[in-house]
């Protein structure tokens, strides 16, 4: 797909991809510090920390003629690939209980194929206006999965578990 100067991208809210890594970091920091963790466990993190990089790394392009979800190189080649929909495929958006009690979207275009409305950006009720003006489809209700004020008390509490981490390994090594 070609950029135009009109083409609208957004990226996953820097307070999702902040939050995320942070608590993935403070949940997994302190593993390579027990007795019996592998030799491979610090390298196994890394890992796991770049592909959950770039997973966040998912980016909504917005052109005159289709949606596209688009995510870096390094997970289209591994992982998933992402999906471009013209707007004229679009007849539907359909809604989705997850296992939690949430609720998710899918576009739904002429062939029957579900495409997952990403809920996770910057700019989301931008995102949701194009939409509804590109397709007609009703977007009134359509709001995101979890509320900026729920991630920004994740991380504080990622952050909490960090210091509560970092005071255990230092005196784990200064003991040991």
């Amino acid at each position: 797909m070609t950029t135009n100067p009109e083409d609208r991208r957004f990226a996953v809210s820097p307070l999702v991809r902040l939050t995320l890594l942070c608590l993935y970091g403070a949940l997994l920091l302190p593993l390579p510090f027990l007795p019996q963790a592998p030799g491979w466990l610090p390298l196994a993190l890394v890992l796991g920390a770049w592909l959950l990089w770039g997973a966040l790394g998912e980016v909504v392009i917005v052109t005159a003629d289709a949606i596209e979800l688009r995510y870096p190189w390094w997970i289209r080649s591994w992982l998933r690939s992402g999906w471009v929909l013209p707007w004229g495929e679009i007849v539907a958006l359909k809604p989705r209980t997850t296992g939690q009690g949430g609720l998710v979207y899918y576009f739904l275009d002429r062939q029957g194929c579900s495409y997952l409305l990403p809920m996770r950006m910057a700019g989301f009720s931008r995102f949701v206006a194009i939409v509804e003006t590109k397709t007609g489809i009703d977007m009134r209700d359509v709001r995101p999965l979890a509320q900026p004020w729920m991630y920004g008390i994740l991380l504080v509490f990622s952050l909490l578990l960090f210091a509560f981490d970092g005071f255990t390994i230092v005196n784990f090594l200064s003991h040991a």
